[in-house]
C-alpha cells in the first residue's frame, strides 16, 4: 500500500489499542495489541507519519533508530545484587533500566500525557548481539527486564533486504505476533503532501514530467545510485534558501541530495530552464492579468515540456497565495477567539496574554504542534504582546481598551480580505491566460487536476468559490462521462459481434 493508506491503517490501530471499556480498562488487552511493523524502502516518510499520528491522536512519541544503539543502551547495564534463596545469600546479575524505556517515562513526566507510541526504526538491521533483544521486544514488549508501560503502542519500521545488506529476517514466531504493513513509494500521494508542505514548484513541475525519477534504488558496478522522497524534500529547502541568497544551484549541488548522477544532471538542467521561463513569461504580470499576444503566441508553439513548466510556475505561485490566505484566515480566526475571551472575562489584557503564552508553552512542551502551528501560536502571542504594550504606553483603561482592540483587529481583518482578494484575482487571471493560450487542451486539464490535488487550493475554492474553476471542472467531468459511455458502447458492440 502507499504511505497515505499505511498512515491511516496505523492510526486506526493506535485508536483501537487505546480505546477503553466501560470499566476504564483498555478494550484490547496488552497481550493482544500486536506491534505494528512498517516495512518499506528508505526515505519515503515512515518516521514522519509516526510524528503525524502522535500529534493527531494527542499522544506522545518516543522514536529511536535502533542501529545507533548497543545492547547495553537498549537492555541496560548489568550489576550484581545479593538475594536470599532458601535461607542462603547468592550474587545475582540484574540490569539497570533501558535507556529507551527510561526515555518513555521521561516523556510522560515532561508532557504529563500517559499514552504514546514507542517507535523503533531500522529494527531488522541490528547487530548480531542486539537481534535477540529486538525479537524479545516485539514478542514480549520488554527491553531486558523492563516492560513497556501500559498505554504505549509499539511501532517499528524496517527496510526490505534489497535495500540493506544487514537486514535480518524475522522467524515465524515473531511474525505471528506483529501487525505487518508493507508500504511502497507513490508519487501521486507524495504530491498531495508536497503541495501542503510547500515543496519547491520546480521539483513538482519536473517530477510531473519525469515521474519515473521520483524514486530510484539501483545497484551498479560503481555502487548504489538512489533517489528518495526525503532527498527531494531536503533539496527543496536548499533551493528556497539559495533563491533568497541569490546563489546558483548546479548539478554537483543537486547530486549531494539526488544520488543518481543522470537524474541530478537532468534536474539541474531543468532548474536552469525553469528560472528562464519564469523570467521570460513574466509570471507575476500574468497573475495580475497582464500579458501580450506575443507571449500567447510563443506558448502555443512551445514544446510540451515548456508549456507544462509554465503551468507549474503558475501553480507554484498560486500555492503561495492560497497558503498565505489560509494562514491569514486561521490567524485572524484564532486572534478573534482570544480577543473575544478577553472581552467576555472583562479582566486585564495581561491575563489574556498570559493565557495565550501558557497554552503555547503547553503544546510546545507536549510536542503537539506542527511547524506551521508553532509559527501560528508564536505569532498570536507576539501580536497580543504588541497590543498589551500599546495599551500600557497609551495608559488605556476600560472602554478605551476595547475600542483600541477593535480598531487594531479591524486592520487584521482588512489584511485577511486583501489576501483572499489577491489570491482570487490571481486564480481567475491564471484561468483566463490558460484559456487564451490553450483553450480546453491537455494543459488546462493538468492545471485543474493539480488544483484538485492541492490542499490549500481546495480549501480556498471551497471557502471563496471560483466560477472558472467550476466551469472547467464540469467540462472535465462531462468528458470523462462521455468517454465512459463510449467505452461501454464499444464493449456492448464487441459482445454483440461475438454472439453473432
Amino acid at each position: 500500500m502507499d504511505i497515505k493508506r499505511a498512515k491511516q491503517e496505523i492510526k486506526d490501530a493506535v485508536e483501537a489499542y487505546l480505546m477503553k471499556d466501560e470499566d476504564g480498562e483498555y478494550a484490547i488487552s496488552s497481550i493482544r495489541q500486536r506491534p505494528v511493523l512498517l516495512m518499506g524502502p528508505p526515505g519515503i516518510g515512515k518516521t514522519q507519519i509516526m510524528e503525524q499520528i502522535a500529534r493527531e491522536c494527542g499522544i506522545n512519541l518516543v522514536a529511536y533508530t535502533i542501529t545507533h544503539h548497543t545492547r547495553q543502551s537498549a537492555v541496560g547495564l548489568p550489576f550484581i545484587k545479593e538475594k536470599m534463596y532458601g535461607g542462603q545469600a547468592y550474587s545475582v546479575t540484574e540490569y539497570t533500566m533501558s535507556e529507551i524505556i527510561a526515555a518513555v517515562y521521561e516523556k510522560m513526566e515532561q508532557t504529563e500525557i500517559r499514552e504514546g507510541i514507542l517507535f523503533i526504526d531500522e529494527i531488522n538491521c541490528v547487530s548480531e548481539t542486539l537481534a535477540p533483544t529486538m525479537l524479545q521486544f516485539l514478542q514480549c514488549k520488554t527491553f531486558g527486564n523492563q516492560k513497556v508501560p501500559e498505554g504505549w503502542v509499539i511501532a517499528a519500521a524496517g527496510n526490505p533486504p534489497e535495500y540493506n545488506k544487514s537486514v535480518r529476517e524475522f522467524d515465524v514466531v515473531t511474525l505471528d505476533r506483529i501487525k505487518m504493513i508493507h508500504v511502497e513509494e507513490n508519487f501521486e500521494v507524495w504530491k498531495e503532501y508536497a503541495y501542503r508542505e510547500g515543496i519547491h514548484p520546480a521539483i513538482l513541475a519536473y517530477l510531473e514530467l519525469k515521474k519515473e525519477n521520483f524514486y530510484r534504488m539501483e545497484t551498479t558496478v560503481d555502487g548504489k545510485r538512489f533517489v528518495t522522497a526525503r532527498g527531494w524534500e531536503d533539496l527543496s529547502e536548499l533551493i528556497k534558501a539559495y533563491e533568497k541568497l541569490d546563489k546558483t544551484i548546479d548539478r554537483e549541488i543537486v547530486y549531494q541530495y539526488i544520488r543518481h548522477w543522470k537524474i541530478a544532471k537532468d534536474f539541474a538542467n531543468y532548474l536552469e530552464l525553469y528560472a528562464k521561463y519564469k523570467k521570460d513569461y513574466g509570471l507575476e504580470k500574468i497573475l495580475e492579468g497582464q500579458y501580450s499576444d506575443s507571449t500567447l503566441e510563443r506558448l502555443k508553439f512551445a514544446s510540451f515540456d515548456e508549456r507544462l513548466s509554465v503551468v507549474g510556475l503558475l501553480l507554484g505561485k498560486l500555492n503561495e497565495l492560497f497558503r498565505n490566505a489560509y494562514d491569514t484566515d486561521r490567524f485572524v480566526t484564532e486572534l478573534f477567539g482570544w480577543l473575544k475571551s478577553f472581552q467576555a472575562a472583562g479582566g486585564a489584557f495581561t491575563e489574556t496574554i498570559l493565557a495565550a503564552e501558557q497554552k503555547y508553552e503547553g503544546l510546545r512542551t507536549a510536542e503537539q504542534m506542527t511547524k506551521a502551528e508553532n509559527r501560528m501560536a508564536k505569532r498570536i502571542c507576539t501580536t497580543l504582546e504588541g497590543y498589551g504594550k500599546a495599551i500600557l504606553l497609551e495608559h488605556l483603561q476600560g472602554e478605551d481598551v476595547l475600542r483600541y482592540v477593535k480598531e487594531v483587529f479591524a486592520q487584521e481583518v482588512q489584511r485577511r480580505e486583501l489576501s483572499i482578494k489577491t489570491a482570487g484575482a490571481a486564480l481567475e487571471h491564471a484561468f483566463l491566460f490558460l484559456e487564451a493560450a490553450f483553450g480546453e487542451s491537455q494543459e488546462m486539464v493538468i492545471f485543474v487536476t493539480e488544483l484538485d490535488t492541492n490542499y490549500y487550493a481546495i480549501q480556498f475554492i471551497k471557502e471563496n468559490g471560483c466560477d472558472l474553476y467550476y466551469k472547467h471542472h464540469r467540462g472535465m467531468l462531462f468528458e470523462e462521462t462521455r468517454e465512459e459511455i463510449l467505452s461501454e458502447l464499444n464493449e456492448m458492440e464487441q459482445e454483440m459481434r461475438e454472439k453473432e
